[in-house]
């Protein structure tokens, strides 16, 4: 027997075509930094149809790569519309890395064209010398840009152009996007999206159980755009009519409140730094009850910030983990439908349950697929309809099993109710005397102290046990005791773990998609640049 359903190719112009069509009068609003100007679904949608035309006409075909160097804004969003939608590919350029690495992966791409911001001018004229591919650039707003390089005014060559009517056929499996991970470790690599896992995943976004995006909402949109998809929120946003609160280049606290008092936000995700930045802020004017979920991610979310979000705000927080090569979405902690109250923040301090469509297992240093015991650590590994089957041009191949699952990288373990509990990254697993520590847990205990800003753990080098943790705290010296947080510690971890190593900085390294850089931290303490305190054991 053969399915008698219609054969309808899953892509971003099915995506394109329903929030235009549906939701033409849902806004997308820019922050200037003061005030907020409101763009409608109808619009975004013209502009993004003009942008393929304009694209067009200076010799972009299907097939072809164009590059965005931008903050999220409204240009940005007609950009993750316009280039799939004829074809083509639009590669979101991570403007946080080093123009070395931006022009790496710009030239590895081979982009064809760039849309730049012209705010971002002065951080990509480093850049420009080193193009290999790029024929034209699109500016973004007013500026001057000092290049051989074809450069046109974005807006002016859009008006140029009516909007594209008629759109190729696509196949779903041809790529859409391509973003590259961030590179603390060699060259960045590059994870191509297709029409068809951008769809699934954007349907998978706006499940109950995983973020419930729908037209109710209005998306402040702090992930940024040139970031694994911004979480895939523009695309999900957008198929569900949400209203959207684009920050611009204004991410610091108080931008953030002047946003969240003007449109009254009911969805975010962000990372722990942007979360703890705003419960270190003046509660005074800071209404969050707008809220109904605040999605956390990028790094572990310590348990007390969870508590004080929830007893100051009254504003559920939920922990993603995900990655460039997961689209990103892959685990969620929802509480299980036993859990209530205070105690929910034992299963919302967890990386999360695997969302439908997301497969995870955790194998063991022989290669053995080890229980789910909630005690059994090992590589978690990864399959699924919007899990990367590799990279551009075939690099690291060495990320898939045999069997076809992707080495994440991630240390772990996954209870009997399937909960995923990240330990660690394979690189920064702390092995002492043979035992293993983990770095996460520690750092979510100590985050949970009063004096305590912000915490990260390392390991570093022990004549005796091979490696020792290091613990690096921001916080007022000398009025962090040492002695008072060994003690904060004692009755919380196996004694083995009570670390003797301390050192005091002023603020802790990120990566540039505001992760605690690690591999900086490891830098630093090999230079002998921290000033490590010894506590006997």
């Amino acid at each position: 027997m053969q399915s008698t359903m219609m054969h309808m190719p899953m892509t971003v112009q099915m995506i394109l075509a329903h929030g235009r069509d549906v939701f033409p009068e849902s806004q997308v609003g820019t922050f200037d930094g003061e005030s907020m100007a409101y763009t409608s679904y109808r619009q975004i949608a013209d502009s993004a149809g003009q942008l393929a035309a304009a694209l067009h006409a200076i010799g972009v075909k299907p097939g072809n790569r164009v590059a965005t160097f931008s903050w999220n804004n409204t240009a940005h969003m007609e950009a993750y519309l316009g280039v799939p939608s004829m074809g083509a590919i639009i590669h979101t350029v991570n403007i946080r890395l080093s123009p070395e690495h931006i022009a790496y992966i710009i030239n590895h791409a081979e982009d064809k064209v760039v849309l730049l911001d012209a705010s971002l001018i002065e951080l990509f004229a480093p850049v420009l010398p080193l193009l290999q591919s790029v024929e034209h650039i699109l500016l973004i707003g007013e500026g001057e840009l000092q290049t051989d390089i074809l450069t046109l005014d974005y807006r002016a060559h859009l008006a140029e152009h009516a909007p594209c009517e008629t759109w190729p056929e696509l196949d779903e499996t041809a790529a859409a996007a391509v973003c590259y991970t961030s590179g603390t470790t060699g060259n960045p690599k590059g994870v191509v999206y297709s029409h068809r896992t951008t769809f699934v995943h954007s349907l998978a976004s706006r499940a109950t159980d995983t973020f419930g995006i729908c037209e109710r909402d209005r998306i402040l949109l702090l992930p940024a755009m040139f970031h694994a998809n911004a979480w895939g929120l523009p695309y999900s946003g957008w198929l569900s009519g949400s209203d959207f609160t684009l920050p611009g280049p204004h991410l610091q606290p108080e931008g953030i409140k002047r946003m969240i008092a003007l449109d009254r936000p009911t969805f975010t995700a962000t990372v722990p730094t942007i979360l703890g930045d705003l419960l270190h802020a003046d509660a005074q004017d800071l209404d969050m009850s707008c809220f109904r979920m605040l999605v956390c991610g990028g790094s572990a979310v310590p348990p007390a910030m969870i508590d004080a979000a929830r007893d100051r705000w009254g504003v559920p927080v939920l922990q993603g983990w995900g990655m460039t090569e997961t689209s990103p979405l892959c685990a969620l902690s929802h509480p299980p439908r036993d859990a209530h109250g205070a105690g929910e923040t034992v299963w919302r301090a967890k990386s999360g349950r695997p969302v439908p469509g997301v497969q995870v297992r955790v194998v063991g240093e022989d290669g053995s697929v080890l229980p789910h015991d909630g005690e059994s650590v090992g590589e978690l590994q990864l399959r699924g309809p919007w899990i990367t089957g590799g990279y551009h041009r075939g690099e690291s191949q060495d990320s898939q099993t045999e069997d076809g699952w992707l080495r994440t990288g991630d240390v772990g373990h996954i209870d009997t109710r399937h909960y995923v509990q990240l330990t660690d990254r394979t690189k920064d697993v702390i092995k002492s005397g043979g035992e293993w520590i983990s770095s996460v847990d520690l750092e979510n205990i100590l985050a949970g102290h009063p004096d305590v800003r912000e915490v990260a753990v390392i390991a570093t080098p022990d004549e005796r046990w091979q490696e020792r943790p290091l613990v690096i705290v921001v916080g007022d010296r000398p009025e962090v005791d040492l002695g008072e947080l060994r003690e904060f510690l004692r009755d919380k971890v196996a004694r083995f773990w009570l670390p003797e190593f301390w050192a005091f900085v002023d603020e802790i390294p990120k990566t540039s998609v505001g992760k605690m850089d690690k591999k900086r931290l490891r830098q630093m303490n090999e230079a002998g640049e921290l000033s490590i305190e010894e506590v006997q054991r």
